[in-house]
């Protein structure tokens, strides 16, 4: 069949099998162009199909040699009907890591399940023995609570008071103002259960309760700080709880890993174009704000470029990892740099509909999320037709 971008607001409905295949190949081109990083050898990703955590699959596959383990939750193609891109992805993974001898299997379903956390737990004691990296990389706006049986919404909001502020609709590049009104307590709640570290914490525990980490295992989630402008909505909204959360756990987790020699860290990664952060409002205008920035610049990074990064200088150089003075990991630092920043921000008083083409990078972002379902990319032929039934040969 021929596929083409179906969009519903700031959803893509469609992905392309050969685009995200293309996709996956460059990241691991980039990783192979870098040289090889002194890395973990045992790799579990949870939430292992996109974004950060599909670059740190790669990273640790083709930076490593590393076998890894992924697990997430994604729509496999129906006759006539795309998979979602994450499928595609992790298809396109695991051909690559099988054609170069490392060991990759993938674990399709709901990673906060109790059923889906035995179901890896057996497969690490089969096949793995133990693992010496975690990486959790989990993105979902809604989670069953494995214990009482409650599902809980996450929301984006403000705390306290209705925000104001300017947004792009990166579609039709109209700039607007928008307002978000604050969130109630329960919002805050249930937030925090989703995307906050609890989950983070039961997948540690099951897997040292079970013998299956090995020796100073390590593992790190990832989070998201931002700048001023956009902290009323996001670091201090219902999402910065959250991440507060997340990051308070990374210390009872390394804790809980003593006895073991582990530790638990959380990265502080830059912005860049999901399809979460899509749906954010303020935050498009901000990321083609960024871009235009960081390119002049020469600075700007992609998933897998931050991610090799964080490998190769912080998590992986034989030295104590470096981290802030709330004990995160900073691999946003060239995004919060003080000249990027105050570049931003004078920009931003300036960005109208009119403007942004010449002050921004809203192409960019554009080609960008494209990228996320697998089109734009040179080399592929969109006007033939792809095979929408691939499967992934060793999901388990």
């Amino acid at each position: 069949m021929i596929i083409e971008p179906r969009m519903r607001g700031f959803i893509c409905l469609t992905a392309h099998p050969k685009g995200c295949e293309q996709n996956v190949k460059n990241q691991i081109e980039y990783i192979k162009s870098k040289g090889p990083i002194d890395g973990p050898k045992k790799v579990l990703v949870i939430g292992a199909s996109t974004g950060f955590g599909l670059a740190s699959r790669i990273t640790a596959a083709f930076g490593s040699d590393a076998a890894t383990i992924g697990v997430f939750f994604e729509k496999p193609p129906l006759e006539g009907r795309p998979g979602s891109p994450g499928w595609y992805n992790s298809a396109a993974f695991e051909k690559e890591a099988h054609k170069a001898g490392l060991y990759a299997k993938s674990i399709n379903g709901d990673a906060f399940s109790n059923e889906i956390k035995q179901q890896t737990l057996d497969l690490i004691k089969t096949d793995l023995g133990q693992i010496d990296l975690v990486i959790y990389s989990l993105a979902s706006p809604v989670r069953e609570h494995p214990i009482t049986g409650v599902l809980h919404r996450s929301v984006l909001k403000p705390i306290g008071t209705t925000y104001t502020n300017k947004t792009v609709d990166f579609h039709t590049g109209i700039v607007s103002d928008i307002s978000i009104e604050p969130c109630l307590e329960n919002d805050i709640v249930n937030t925090v259960a989703v995307m906050g570290g609890e989950d983070w914490a039961m997948w540690m525990n099951d897997l040292k309760e079970a013998n299956l980490l090995a020796p100073g295992a390590m593992t790190v989630a990832y989070s998201y700080i931002g700048p001023s402008l956009t902290e009323a909505v996001y670091r201090k909204g219902t999402i910065g709880r959250a991440k507060d959360h997340l990051e308070a756990t990374a210390f009872a987790i390394t804790d809980s890993l003593k006895s073991i020699g582990g530790k638990a860290f959380v990265s502080v990664n830059k912005a860049l174009v999901t399809q979460a952060s899509s749906a954010i409002p303020v935050i498009p205008l901000y990321i083609s704000l960024l871009y235009k920035i960081m390119k002049e610049e020469g600075i700007h990074e992609g998933c897998i470029e931050q991610i090799q990064r964080l490998f190769h200088d912080r998590l992986y150089t034989g030295n104590p990892i470096p981290t802030d003075e709330k004990g995160r990991i900073r691999i946003d630092d060239w995004e919060m740099r003080s000249d990027v920043q105050e570049k931003i921000a004078n920009l931003w008083k300036k960005a109208t509909t009119e403007s942004l083409h010449e002050i921004g990078d809203l192409e960019g972002y554009k080609q960008d999320f494209l990228n996320l379902f697998g089109f734009e990319f040179e080399g592929v032929d969109y006007d033939a037709d792809a095979d929408e039934m691939i499967g992934i040969s060793s999901i388990v």
